[in-house]
């Protein structure tokens, strides 16, 4: 069986759940803290990030991106990648607007952790427009249609989904419920499917120092 090692609130991990539930494939799920020095991900991935895809053989894939990539080669129905070109190419531009999002979020995750006359107004400003500008982008592209890109689900709902979510659970602050309605009707359609409801994320305590 496949094995996925994963964070309970990592957007990454959290796609490729999603991924692999909408496709119906058995996988043993491993939570880990990948911060911590009893990670077992540097065994499988030298970058040291997750999620990992660990294979029946031993191998394994890395980097959310690249994951879906592989399950979509391997499993390609249901495809949640669309066969129009056009419309796969907007899918992968909201795939890298979303994972834009979410690096910035955890950019200023750990920029909260520093103490507090070490960090940079400048830096967490910087990440802040980053989201803000993203969060437009999405709200622009998914307008008041069911799915974000063509006619039927796919990646850039997988992905959108899940940075929403996520925002919740690392900045509750942020006013994107109130900033974005179509986003709010959009995020409560998708949590509403088991996929989604099966992976909702939570906060980890990091015990090993970071910053």
């Amino acid at each position: 069986m496949l094995k996925l090692i994963s964070a309970t609130p990592s957007p990454y991990a959290r796609k490729v759940r999603i991924a692999l539930a909408e496709k119906d494939i058995p996988f043993e799920l491993i939570t880990e803290v990948p911060w911590d020095s009893t990670t077992q991900t540097p065994r499988h991935n030298p970058l040291e990030k997750l999620p990992v895809l660990i294979f029946e053989d031993g191998s394994s894939a890395y980097e959310s991106r690249y994951i879906l990539e592989v399950i979509e080669a391997k499993w390609p129905e249901p495809a949640l990648v669309p066969a129009d070109p056009w419309e796969r190419l907007a899918a992968r531009k909201v795939e890298v607007i979303a994972d834009g999002i979410c690096d910035a979020c955890v950019l200023l995750f750990w920029e909260r952790h520093r103490a507090p006359e070490q960090q940079s107004a400048e830096w967490i400003a910087r990440q802040r427009r980053k989201v803000d500008g993203g969060l437009r982008a999405l709200a622009e592209t998914a307008g008041r249609r069911e799915w974000v890109v063509g006619e039927r689900f796919g990646l850039a709902d997988i992905v959108t989904g899940t940075v929403l979510r996520y925002l919740d659970v690392r900045f509750p602050e942020h006013p994107w419920r109130s900033q974005y309605p179509n986003l709010v009707a959009l995020s409560a359609r998708l949590e509403a499917r088991p996929s989604f409801a099966g992976s909702v994320p939570v906060p980890q305590v990091i015990s090993d120092k970071v910053v």
